[in-house]
């Protein structure tokens, strides 16, 4: 009976003491290649972990857009993208005074025309072009994993 009472109490307080997701916006970028749909991953600029384009949302864009910008920022990526998202996963990220929070990142499909040769974050991150089982494997974010699992099974 005891644990009940508690557990209740917890149930009951426990959201107070969470932070509330940050949102963010990502570019799932894809290309036909010859033997199936691609996407590209970049590097991390931190911990050099292969992953999406991403970051926070941008004053007068929607989050699609948002994303977009980003693709070109981290990527050079220059392309269409949908609307609506795909999906989306979750992330921890430590921001400024080493605080962590929990991030919802809305991933956009972008469908690449061309990568330029110079972008903001040149020399800063790698790129690489993954089939979505390959670029599923690379990424630590289960839900991100199955949406690039679903690329590759749907269409290019």
């Amino acid at each position: 009976m005891k644990q009940s009472a508690v557990s209740s109490f917890l149930n009951y307080v426990g959201p107070v003491f969470k932070r509330p997701e940050f949102l963010q916006a990502a570019a799932l970028c894809t290309r036909d290649g010859a033997k199936g749909p691609e996407v590209l991953m970049i590097t991390s600029l931190t911990t050099k972990r292969w992953i999406v384009p991403k970051g926070w949302p941008m004053e007068g864009r929607s989050l699609a857009e948002a994303a977009q910008q980003e693709a070109w920022e981290e990527a050079g990526v220059e392309g269409h993208i949908d609307d609506e998202p795909l999906g989306s996963y979750t992330y921890r990220k430590t921001v400024r005074g080493g605080i962590p929070v929990t991030c919802r990142c809305y991933v956009y499909r972008l469908r690449v025309d061309a990568l330029t040769k110079t972008f903001p974050e040149k020399g800063r991150r790698e790129r690489i072009w993954m089939s979505p089982a390959a670029a599923a494997s690379a990424v630590d974010e289960p839900e991100l994993k199955a949406l690039l699992r679903g690329l590759g099974k749907n269409d290019g």
